[in-house]
């Protein structure tokens, strides 16, 4: 199999003649990259963690719920509302960068 080519270099036509031959591999059977569990056990694996997972945020919330309403019954004095509370630091600017930065002002 023979090909012509014809390229030009500073205004020279130049023939350069490419000689192949076309290799055809002998066909084979592709074997698959690796087996993996069933289908069947890997969505009960998955569904097993969803559960316990819940089940954790559930008992975890459950139990800060009861902290908190213990800390409450124990407290003598109201809260003040939110609007009424006074922070010990005035916020001037804030700036978000990765992290947040607040620049404060001493009262």
């Amino acid at each position: 199999m023979e090909d012509w080519q014809q390229d030009s270099v500073e205004g020279e036509a130049v023939e350069e003649i490419v000689e192949g031959v076309v290799v055809i591999a002998a066909p084979r059977r592709l074997e698959p990259l690796r087996e993996g569990p069933p289908l069947r056990q890997v969505a009960a694996v998955a569904a097993t963690g969803f559960v316990a997972g819940a089940a954790t945020a559930a008992v975890l919330g459950r139990r800060l719920s009861r902290v908190q309403a213990r800390r409450a019954a124990a407290s003598t004095t109201p809260a003040a509302p939110v609007s009424l509370r006074r922070a010990p630091y005035e916020l001037v600017a804030s700036r978000r960068y990765v992290v947040d930065v607040h620049t404060i002002a001493q009262r």
